[in-house]
């Protein structure tokens, strides 16, 4: 049975963290959707996987859409979260970002771009 949830365990909270993310991680672009990567590095203090998102102001100022982009994105990876810990590891954080102005109409083109994302990444690795 698949884990359909995003726990508070698997938030990208810690400041450390995301810095460390910034300065040794690998992006990683496919639509209007980008990654940055850090897999299983020693200055990582938690083992499991870390996931966050964030929408630029620059994009969308206003909150609400920023908001309705980051439910996407969140949903996206939760829904598809198998694919993701199999196309980048499970002792992975990583950090998802929409680079675009337009507001995504529908879920499903957001999840489209986010299952493409983990498998243009797993045709990488192999």
């Amino acid at each position: 049975m698949s884990d359909y949830t995003y726990q508070k365990t698997e938030k990208l909270k810690k400041k450390a963290e995301i810095d460390l993310l910034f300065a040794k991680g690998k992006w990683k672009t496919f639509g209007n959707l980008r990654i940055i990567i850090l897999r299983n590095h020693p200055e990582l203090q938690s083992g499991g996987i870390k996931f966050g998102v964030s929408v630029s102001k620059r994009y969308f100022k206003k909150a609400v859409h920023r908001n309705r982009v980051k439910r996407l994105l969140r949903e996206s990876y939760r829904l598809n979260k198998a694919l993701f810990t199999e196309s980048f590891g499970d002792k992975t954080v990583a950090m998802l970002f929409w680079v675009s102005n337009e507001m995504p109409v529908k879920f499903q083109e957001v999840e489209s771009q986010f299952i493409s994302l983990c498998e243009s990444q797993k045709k990488s690795k192999n």
